[in-house]
């Protein structure tokens, strides 16, 4: 079983599908979303509230709603309520299947083959 593609809960295997993937990589392809994706990941695992979003990428509310909605429907992002707030967080494991995915069977198998130079 390959670690990064494979998730095992409770004796259930979650696989990513290619319909997975576009929906994940078409929710990424987008200026405004890319760069919540990103906040979010800088700010993990803690996270960070709507209002905070907002205020460090200068986006309305009903637009960072928006993307926050089609970010959420794609796995990227998960969020939780907070009293009157609600917390955003990067679905890091969800980042960590579409790479397995794009990468899986790497190099006709061989992915050692296939490491970046320079990394």
């Amino acid at each position: 079983m390959h670690a990064l593609r494979d998730r095992q809960y409770f004796g259930i295997v979650e696989r990513m599908t290619n319909t997975d993937a576009v929906t994940a990589l078409a929710a990424l392809a987008q200026e405004s979303r890319l760069a919540i994706f990103r906040l979010l990941v800088q700010n993990a695992p803690g996270g960070l509230t709507v209002g905070l979003i907002a205020d460090k990428l200068e986006l309305p509310a009903p637009t960072l709603s928006f993307h926050l909605k089609t970010l959420t429907h794609a796995g990227l992002v998960n969020t939780t309520q907070e009293g009157r707030f609600v917390r955003c967080h990067a679905a890091i494991e969800r980042i960590d299947d579409l790479v397995s995915f794009l990468t899986d069977d790497c190099c006709g198998g061989h992915p050692e083959a296939c490491k970046p130079q320079g990394r």
